[in-house]
């Protein structure tokens, strides 16, 4: 009798949002497949406090397992919900905008029914910690190289920097913007670069007692935008509600600094935003820590995969983008659903590469509009979009239009694509 052919084995590289809910989701649909997910640090844990999810990704999050679809609902109920939904309300908070009144409504961007809002990420991550089963994440390894084997079997090793190795059929690369499996996929090209986008951010949480107390009660509860020249400022709620979540944007042309987050002192805070009305004036002084976050995007990958070795991006990796449109992290489920429907359906490492020319073809160029289109919103915000400028009427026709790519589309239809794509055996050439 045959001995059985071993399952194939992945290693997911990256634990965060994208990485925890492709290993769910392997385990949940990939039974035949063995998972293991390995984590530089010492445990799970994400940068940044609050992200947002619009009614299409929370869908796709319960195709995916309705366990992260709840996981997620479970973070933003206690959220003040409005009727119809809004995804912001639209003011100018700049005084130096003329022919308006500062602080007043401009127009309410209108959201899509469902599920929706913000959550905070860490938050977040607990919940879907909580479905990935023990004995699956390995703690404390930070990739180093991926290599062939030599002895011919295809497979693949991971190199740590603690010099330790492991052996797989193909690996995962859901680590983040500054993904060492994007530079080892696409080496030393622009590509594998990432580009400093012309804006930063400050970020901030404030008890939602007190945003009530320093600004009246209404506005902090429901998700905000002040426009203004070179800067615009978000604020929304996060944890059931609880906290007042504020990211204030400003613009530089350049960024030096190794590191993407550096601290400020407060003066220089608040001189960002000294030409901006007094409820925009009021939020920046009562944020604690003036840190600037450095807002960097991805070049256009011309490819999310690789064969030899048998390697793919997932999420930030493949494509990180600016937060102009709220829908960064949302690609990154996205890709999650179709990748791991396509996986469910592989039985050998010929079958696994054919899944990863289907899911680049499928995926790369809906998530690479999101890194151009969210750079184009950042500019829109601050009055300096192309061909729109300060012209109010012009900025509401094109802000009320640029989300229905987003939000109106149907995965289900991409999946289906990505299947046949497979199915016909299309030739996964050597990338």
């Amino acid at each position: 009798m045959a001995a059985a052919a071993d399952p194939l084995s992945i290693a997911v590289v990256g634990g965060g949002i994208a990485g925890l809910t492709l290993a769910i989701a392997m385990l949940k649909n990939c039974p035949h497949i063995l998972v293991t997910l390995y984590e530089s640090a010492n445990e799970f844990g994400e940068i940044g406090a609050g992200v947002g999810f619009e009614p299409v990704m929370v869908r796709t999050m319960g195709l995916i397992d309705p366990r992260i679809a709840a996981a997620f609902e479970k973070c933003s109920k206690g959220n003040t919900a409005t009727e119809p939904p809004r995804w912001f309300t639209v003011r100018v908070g700049d005084e130096r905008k003329k022919d308006v009144t500062s602080g007043e409504e401009v127009f309410v961007m209108p959201a899509r029914t469902g599920p929706r809002g913000g959550v905070h990420r860490a938050h977040f991550l607990n919940e879907l910690v909580k479905l990935l089963p023990e004995g699956i994440a390995q703690f404390r390894k930070r990739l180093q190289n991926i290599t062939e084997a030599e002895y011919g079997s295809g497979k693949v090793i991971l190199h740590f920097t603690d010099g330790s190795t492991a052996l797989h059929d193909a690996v995962l690369g859901c680590d983040g913007i500054k993904s060492r499996t994007r530079s080892i996929l696409l080496g030393d090209s622009m590509a594998s670069k990432t580009v400093f986008s012309g804006k930063y951010a400050y970020r901030g949480l404030i008890p939602m007692a007190k945003a009530i107390d320093i600004m009246g009660k209404g506005t902090p509860e429901t998700p905000q935008l002040y426009m203004g020249y070179r800067g615009h400022v978000l604020t929304f709620p996060i944890a059931n509600g609880t906290l007042f979540n504020v990211v204030a944007f400003s613009s530089r042309p350049t960024w030096d600094q190794p590191e993407w987050v550096v601290q400020t002192t407060r003066e220089d805070m608040l001189n960002d935003y000294k030409h901006w009305n007094p409820a925009v004036r009021t939020i920046m002084e009562n944020l604690q820590k003036p840190d600037i976050w450095a807002l960097f995007d991805h070049p256009p990958a011309p490819t999310y995969y690789s064969t030899k070795p048998l390697l793919c991006l997932v999420g930030d990796a493949a494509h990180a983008s600016t937060p102009h449109q709220g829908a960064g992290a949302g690609m990154g489920i996205e890709d999650v659903y179709i990748l791991s429907e396509l996986l469910s359906q592989c039985t050998s490492k010929s079958d696994i590469a054919k899944a990863f020319h289907a899911y680049d073809a499928v995926r790369r160029p809906r998530s690479q509009k999101l890194v151009k289109t969210s750079r184009e919103a950042g500019m829109l915000w601050e009055l300096e979009g192309e061909g729109v400028g300060d012209d109010l009427e012009a900025l509401k026709q094109n802000a009320l239009t640029r989300m229905n790519w987003i939000w109106d589309h149907d995965i289900t239809e991409d999946l289906t694509r990505a299947i046949g794509l497979m199915r016909d055996g299309t030739s996964a050439a050597v990338q």
